[in-house]
């Protein structure tokens, strides 16, 4: 199955995550299909950058996001 997660980049205690599209069979940090934006959880907001075109057109073809993602995707006003 496809789904759309977050990929956690950064140094250690310091965690900056891109929303990539990725085989569920995949590990967490490991190979994906397509990068989607990214999200930075240390900045005051959380900063939420989202190509909600390519969002949209994954979401239509069947991927599937994670909880977390879903709950920036609509902050982001994707959904």
């Amino acid at each position: 199955m496809v789904k759309i997660r977050l990929r956690r980049m950064g140094a250690k205690k310091s965690p900056y995550y891109r929303i990539v599209v990725a085989d569920s069979r995949y590990p967490r940090d490991g190979r994906f299909i397509e990068e989607l934006g990214t999200y930075d959880p240390r900045t005051d907001p959380s900063t939420v950058k989202v190509d909600g075109d390519k969002a949209r057109e994954w979401i239509k073809n069947g991927a599937q996001p994670t909880d977390t993602v879903k709950t920036l995707l609509k902050n982001a006003g994707v959904l």
